[in-house]
């Protein structure tokens, strides 16, 4: 079973507006979390949180950063694939046109492996 860093991408328009939501807004929003966290069961690794305040570290200094990253999570899946099929049919795909979903997956470090 491998790890994969899930990151939800959206314009900061669309980040914006949900950062507004009625109350009733916001609690249907959380109910899709929860659906889905239940879908996944135990290969939800981290429900994760919301992301933001980027900055930018460079040899040249530290700087605030746009980021069109407003989340993450962690699941865990034999493959790349399945990793893909649990996100899929995200309700953060059905935000605006906009939105994005994007999987990374942990890597093993061979210098590590060999021990």
């Amino acid at each position: 079973m491998g790890k994969y860093i899930v990151l939800y991408q959206a314009p900061l328009s669309v980040a914006e507006r949900f950062a507004q939501a009625t109350p009733a807004e916001a609690i249907a929003g959380m109910q899709l979390w929860v659906d889905w966290a239940r879908k996944l069961g135990p290969a939800l690794v981290h429900p994760g949180r919301p992301l933001g305040n980027a900055v930018r570290v460079t040899q040249d200094g530290i700087a605030k950063a746009e980021s069109t990253t407003i989340g993450m999570s962690i699941i865990e899946a034999p493959d790349m694939d399945a990793a893909l099929a649990m996100v899929s049919d995200h309700h953060h795909l059905r935000w605006a046109p906009e939105c994005e979903i994007l999987v990374l997956e942990e890597m093993p470090i061979p210098e590590q492996q060999a021990r």
